[in-house]
């Protein structure tokens, strides 16, 4: 079992990474302010523009360190990575597979996602039954169920795409209901993100991206190519696997990080300001301040280090090693070990 280690998010805009025998060194205006042991990390995720000296690049990539590059608003920029691993003929198997298989792979991922969308709601439900706008909410858990079940008996490529659709769609037009802050500055009308236009919509924004980042590193440690998808099409540039493999766990990792940070009030409307795009000035966003970042992301990381237990192998896990778990049943799916795909299912 991989062990789950420590992210480290440098959260500084003007610090710079370099390497100082094995360990990952931080400045900032040209004095040492962290240091750390490469053995002591899994990832680096740093929100700056300063860089990364190519010593530390190669320190990371040897040690299978992830190092991820993201703008200070918290835009996915690059990733750096060490040499191609894995089993060769994995790879070959993933790149072979027929249009029927990658609809069968897909349909699963889709229902993943509605299936755990609709725990969301019924948890809200369970827990909140004489909420106002209950109705609307046990509603749209219904049609998720529904289409959830619709998903595992269709092979057809653009209808299963359709119905993530429409079950996205159902999904985010109750999702102001599981809102209980009343403060206006959380009201969530509708799901955007180039730009994310409300603090909402900025938290979910920066959490897929961080999972997506995860979910990537997780299929290459498992052999996998990350931009060979089944469900979203490919694009240069674009990790559709492990988009494809974020579905199933956005609502139960990302949706509830966000909707407890709200409704316990750890967040507030100064960990927020409006960013206007120097090259266009009517491409204004919400993003978080330096404090919110930084709030936001202690946040998630204690998210990765609380445990459950699996439903298919039936261990206990800390959930950020389930992108991990996931990539690993997938691969022994395409192998051939495993009859089918076991989707992650929250309880």
């Amino acid at each position: 079992m991989k062990k789950l280690l420590n992210t480290l998010y440098v959260t500084t805009p003007d610090s710079y990474l370099s390497k100082d025998g094995t360990n990952v060194v931080i400045s900032s205006e040209g004095k040492e302010i962290f240091r750390i042991p490469i053995t002591n990390i899994e990832a680096i995720n740093t929100f700056g523009y300063q860089g990364a000296s190519p010593g530390v690049m190669r320190l990371c990539a040897t040690n299978g360190v992830a190092l991820s590059f993201f703008s200070p608003r918290g835009k996915f920029i690059s990733r750096i990575q060490g040499p191609v691993n894995g089993n060769v003929l994995l790879r070959v198997r993933q790149f072979s597979i027929d249009e029927h298989e990658k609809s069968r792979i897909a349909s699963r991922f889709i229902y993943g996602k509605l299936f755990n969308s609709r725990v969301v709601l019924r948890r809200f439900v369970r827990d909140h039954n004489n909420y106002p706008d209950i109705q609307k909410v046990e509603h749209a858990a219904e049609v998720l169920r529904r289409l959830a079940v619709t998903s595992t008996q269709i092979s057809d490529p653009d209808s299963l795409r359709g119905i993530e659709g429409e079950g996205a769609a159902s999904y985010f037009s109750v999702f102001n209901s599981l809102i209980l802050n009343t403060d206006p500055c959380f009201t969530f009308r509708t799901r955007n993100r180039l730009p994310p236009t409300d603090p909402v919509n900025a938290m979910l924004s920066l959490g897929y991206t961080l999972l997506a980042n995860e979910c990537a590193a997780a299929l290459e440690g498992v052999g996998l190519d990350p931009a060979v998808g089944f469900m979203h099409s490919l694009r240069p540039g674009r990790n559709s696997l492990a988009l494809d493999l974020m579905e199933e766990l956005r609502a139960y990792i990302v949706d509830r990080l966000v909707i407890s940070l709200i409704n316990t009030r750890q967040v507030d409307k100064n960990d927020f300001k409006i960013h206007t795009d120097s090259n266009d000035t009517h491409q204004a966003s919400v993003i978080f301040t330096d404090k919110g970042l930084k709030k936001f992301l202690t946040a998630w990381q204690a998210k990765k280090k609380s445990e459950i237990i699996h439903p298919f192998i039936n261990e206990k896990i800390k959930i950020g090693l389930l992108p991990h778990i996931q990539a690993m049943l997938l691969a022994r799916n395409l192998r051939g070990d495993l009859d089918d795909y076991p989707v992650f299912l929250a309880k």
